[in-house]
């Protein structure tokens, strides 16, 4: 099979963190943060030492603001929902994941006002226009997505930060497909929240995630429980990560993590490269089947993520989709979940064809993958 549905998930995983997941198993089956005998106190040791490496990976403040919810919608979630008031405004951009928008929807039945900035793909000082124009004086964050989960259009967000200082406005990202792949340093970015994925280009297990904030102690908690501090209380502890962490963690799964964060850091800018100089390769090939469309300019590095959507002519994506599966091609055909990206695209009636490459994903498969689509375009077009 050649994989390339690695914008939803990666896969395969590293033998490291395969490994860490097993002996996690084995060696840390305990509560961590919950009891004094050994196994529960190597497992305590385990998680505050994958706080320490997300926190050194992404510049945070420490790895008391590192919390592991089970995915970076529950993260994203966790800052809306956690930051924002009734009588409050929010700006986000238009290429923005259903993580994004759902919350939104739902906030804005309690009061809380959003406007979508239009991303200007390849043109930096418009996209940024854009967002100035958005703010109002009632604007209490700007949260967007570092990269499109769609295209893979990048936004400018370090100018984006820079823009929010001017008025003193929290600015997240939600980084589920820039995560490992490009560079995020919170502190020299000027971010106060960042939402990642452990399982994508972190290269984690399924049902890890990640929420970084500056001072996580302002967010209104989501969950409140067990949080094995200050049990005789009523109320929940308002000293992080306990502050936004409650009930047991998955232990095995931050292990994963913890490999993966490795495996990406050893390799440092080199994975980017790779993907980019892979998908630049499948769009070059593909922009010369005239039957292929594509909905943005050549990806450059300085304006994508590797992330490539396309469709043929006269099929719907699921269709292109499923007669790729049937040649051993696996991508994410549809809308992503991302309605709003697709609209922003043209694109929202018949959704494209996905493809994400990852650090496992080598060259020699793309004759293959343009023969996929070319026998589709055989079939189709010699009726």
């Amino acid at each position: 099979m050649i994989y390339l549905d690695n914008a939803a998930t990666t896969y395969p995983k590293p033998p490291m963190v395969r490994q860490a997941v097993e002996v996690a198993l084995r060696r840390f089956g305990a509560n961590p943060g919950r009891s004094g005998y050994p196994m529960s106190m190597a497992a305590s040791e385990e998680v505050y030492a994958c706080r320490k490496e997300v926190s050194d990976f992404f510049g945070g403040s420490g790895p008391e603001n590192v919390v592991f919810p089970l995915n970076c919608t529950q993260a994203v979630n966790m800052v809306l929902k956690g930051w924002l008031h009734p009588g409050d405004h929010v700006v986000v951009s238009d290429l923005e994941h259903n993580a994004v928008m759902r919350p939104l929807e739902a906030l804005s039945q309690r009061g809380v006002a959003f406007t979508a900035a239009h991303v200007t793909i390849g043109d930096h000082d418009a996209t940024v226009n854009a967002f100035r124009q958005a703010l109002t004086a009632k604007t209490r964050l700007v949260l967007c997505t570092h990269a499109s989960n769609v295209c893979g259009a990048r936004l400018p967000v370090e100018r984006i930060a820079a823009l929010c200082r001017e008025y003193r406005i929290p600015v997240a990202l939600d980084c589920a497909q820039s995560a490992g792949i490009l560079p995020i340093n919170m502190e020299e970015m000027g971010i106060d929240f960042v939402c990642a994925p452990g399982h994508k280009g972190l290269y984690g297990p399924m049902g890890t995630g990640i929420l970084i904030a500056k001072d996580g102690s302002r967010l209104d908690t989501l969950l409140e429980g067990g949080t094995g501090s200050s049990s005789l209380s009523m109320k929940h502890p308002e000293e992080m990560p306990e502050h936004l962490e409650s009930g047991t963690l998955n232990v095995p799964g931050i292990c994963g993590l913890r490999a993966g964060l490795r495996f990406v850091r050893e390799r440092g800018d080199r994975i980017f490269r790779h993907e980019m100089e892979y998908i630049t390769r499948l769009y070059d090939r593909l922009k010369n089947i005239p039957q292929v469309e594509l909905y943005t300019p050549r990806p450059e590095p300085l304006y994508f993520a590797p992330v490539l959507s396309c469709n043929i002519q006269g099929l719907t994506s699921e269709e292109t989709g499923a007669l790729l599966a049937r040649q051993g091609i696996a991508v994410r055909a549809g809308l992503h979940c991302a309605p709003a990206a697709h609209t922003a695209l043209g694109t929202l009636e018949r959704g494209t064809v996905r493809m994400a490459p990852s650090a496992f994903s080598n060259f020699a498969e793309i004759d293959r993958v343009v023969s996929g689509f070319l026998k589709i375009i055989h079939r189709n077009f010699a009726k």
